[in-house]
């Protein structure tokens, strides 16, 4: 988690009542850190915006949104190769389940930001404190660089 997701969290929160944040459980994805840990990681770094819950899921993003009452989706786009990618998956949800799908444009101080690039940026020992949080950074360094 980047300050790019933070930012769109921030502004997505101005938006709306109550903001989920939703971490997705892919089992077929080797991800560095646990659901529970970035769950974790989210809830201690959102912690000072007091309408954001988080929690994890399984299967259909729309089934998570109806299970919360959420009636709309906020993407956060950095780039015309994201919309793309991002409008396809906005128009199947809107069919699935009639979840409508807001983007909300990244703030150009974090439109280069990707967690890949972050993840290896730590692991060859470059400094990533600009771009997230304090606990995120530490974290980061426990975990990959100890490989």
């Amino acid at each position: 988690m980047t300050y790019g997701h933070l930012d769109i969290f921030g502004r997505a929160a101005q938006l709306y009542d109550e903001l989920w944040v939703a971490v997705f459980h892919n089992a077929s994805k080797n991800a560095l850190f646990s659901v529970e840990e970035r769950v974790e990681l989210l809830k201690e770094t959102t912690a000072d915006m007091p309408n954001v819950r988080v929690a994890s899921f399984q299967g259909l993003v729309v089934d998570f949104c109806q299970k919360h009452g959420a009636g709309v989706l906020v993407r956060g786009v950095r780039a015309a190769s994201d919309f793309d990618y991002e409008l396809q998956m906005a128009q199947m949800n809107y069919g699935l389940a009639g979840i409508e799908t807001v983007f909300i444009p990244t703030n150009p101080l974090y439109s280069f930001l990707s967690s890949s690039m972050v993840k290896d940026v730590t692991k060859w020992g470059g400094d990533v404190s600009s771009h997230v949080p304090e606990i995120v950074q530490s974290r980061l360094i426990e975990r990959l660089r100890q490989e």
